[in-house]
């Protein structure tokens, strides 16, 4: 009886010690089920993990902003000059004229949106025009704007860059010298252009008009605590610079569809603008000789003297 007794209680002990040992198993599989990573979490953690970069965008095409699409400016030609021979020029007038983008008729021409100067430096960056050294030369160009020199997109971009002097300093800290660094280039310190022209009258058309033959932005040396006066940073040759200026729309604070292109400006005429020389045989500027407001007399009197010829010329 008591072996009995003895073998229940041996096979009771072992029966609870067996539960015990496969319960612990079940809670270690479990845990380690929970901790192992499953493929959807690996990947949601590669996504994560990715840098934003590597993710590809989708194809899309670009909606047209607006509601139709502009193309008389993009393809514009340029109308060229009725052709003509010498034999047909009864007279002849060169002048040279600036354009100040502050008076109130110039100022769409230094619109943020399209300037005249971003224009011009965009196309001589690119290869498309090419400017020309302003500097005279005594002997060959002595005024500089016969179109003799021809500069490189980098040379005619640091004309227009505002340069200052830099001190140099040795290893002590004394002074050994000092250098000329360029600055950037701010399109919004150019407010003045010039324009270099023939008043021409053909006899074959019966036609006294200008053409135009050269433009050159306008820039203010800095020469300590002088006052210098503007000077032409480079010249573009115009007939060069039209099929240029044909493609590039100007702005209107009136309206957006102006349907009118930098060369239409220059070609009807639509800016305004002073005198500031006329050829003579004395080879004078008119501040040569007149100062203060007397230059613009001087100005509207040479204007005046080549609309009297034109008038004078039919007679009645």
């Amino acid at each position: 009886m008591k072996k009995n007794i003895l073998l229940i209680v041996l096979c009771l002990a072992c029966t609870a010690s067996f539960a015990q040992r496969k319960k612990k198993t079940v809670k270690k599989k479990t845990v380690a089920a929970k901790q192992a990573p499953t493929p959807q979490s690996t990947a949601l953690q590669a996504q994560s993990a990715a840098p934003a970069s590597t993710t590809p965008l989708k194809p899309f095409d670009r909606p047209l902003d607006g509601y139709y699409k502009k193309t008389n400016i993009q393809n514009a030609r340029v109308t060229p000059y009725p052709s003509l021979r010498e034999a047909d020029v009864a007279y002849q007038k060169r002048v040279w004229r600036e354009i100040d983008l502050r008076m109130k008729m110039n100022t769409y021409l230094a619109s943020p949106k399209a300037r005249l100067i971003d224009v011009l430096m965009n196309a001589v960056a690119n290869g498309e025009l090419t400017a020309y050294d302003a500097t005279p030369d005594p002997k060959n160009d002595p005024d500089g704007d016969s179109f003799s020199r021809p500069l490189t997109p980098e040379q005619a971009k640091s004309r227009m860059a505002d340069s200052s002097v830099v001190d140099k300093f040795d290893k002590d800290g004394n002074k050994i010298g000092s250098t000329i660094v360029a600055g950037e280039f701010n399109p919004d310190s150019v407010v003045k252009f010039r324009l270099k022209e023939d008043w021409l009258f053909d006899r074959q058309r019966g036609i006294f008009e200008p053409r135009i033959v050269g433009i050159a932005p306008l820039v203010k040396p800095k020469a300590g605590n002088l006052d210098v006066d503007y000077q032409p940073a480079f010249w573009i040759y115009f007939p060069d610079a039209r099929q240029v200026l044909a493609v590039k729309e100007v702005a209107n604070k009136h309206s957006d569809a102006t349907g009118l292109s930098f060369d239409d400006i220059f070609m009807k005429r639509l800016f305004d603008s002073y005198i500031v020389k006329v050829s003579n045989d004395k080879d004078e500027r008119i501040k040569d000789y007149a100062q203060g407001i007397d230059k613009l007399y001087e100005a509207e009197k040479v204007k005046k003297s080549l609309m009297d010829w034109e008038l004078n010329l039919w007679q009645y």
